[in-house]
């Protein structure tokens, strides 16, 4: 029976899901990496959003330019951050609230919220700047980037921006005639 148990054991460590790391890097080491998905020219700028000892988000670097960036969650699997415009930053805010009380239906309490003036949200384009890959602190470089960058541009269609919502045409309309619809642009 002692063998059974421990062999139940090792399977539930086995199958349990892992974090990546115990603690968060230093602060100094999520703005460097944060700030690796926004353009070049507006990295000093940005806002950095990141964690704490205790896995508080809160902001790790203040600036006076436009764009708020999120630095990765080591917790999570892979490496992934973003950048965006900061009228985007109290519908980002609402989304993280919701997700973190386990809401599943995230963009339907958003979209009431901004329709019935709740949640603010910009009625003009922003964009979100995301990247992904392996982030090396040593040499502060991401291995294996990959970038996409969409431009909001609220309840617009394919209709009044002549973009396609497919896909594989290239830059394309995504969520057309929603709050938060907006232009894919995959690199």
């Amino acid at each position: 029976m002692r063998y059974f148990l421990l062999g139940c054991t090792a399977a539930l460590l086995l199958l349990a899901p892992r974090t990546r790391a115990q603690s968060p890097p230093s602060a100094e080491t999520q703005i460097a990496a944060a700030v690796k998905a926004a353009p070049a020219s507006m990295r000093s700028g940005a806002t950095v959003l990141g964690y704490t000892d205790d896995w508080t988000l809160t902001t790790l670097r203040e600036e006076d330019g436009t764009l708020v960036c999120l630095a990765d969650d080591p917790r999570e699997e892979g490496f992934h951050v973003a950048c965006y415009h900061e009228s985007l930053e109290p519908f980002m805010r609402r989304g993280r609230e919701l997700r973190r009380q386990g809401v599943t239906a995230v963009d339907s309490v958003r979209r009431a919220e901004i329709e019935d003036g709740t949640l603010p949200y910009p009625d003009h384009p922003a964009a979100l700047y995301n990247l992904s890959g392996t982030y090396d602190a040593a040499a502060d470089t991401v291995r294996g980037a990959s970038r996409l960058r969409v431009v909001y541009v609220p309840y617009e269609t394919a209709k009044t921006t002549g973009l396609s919502t497919t896909p594989k045409d290239g830059p394309w309309l995504m969520e057309p005639g929603k709050p938060w619809a907006h232009i894919m642009i995959p690199q």
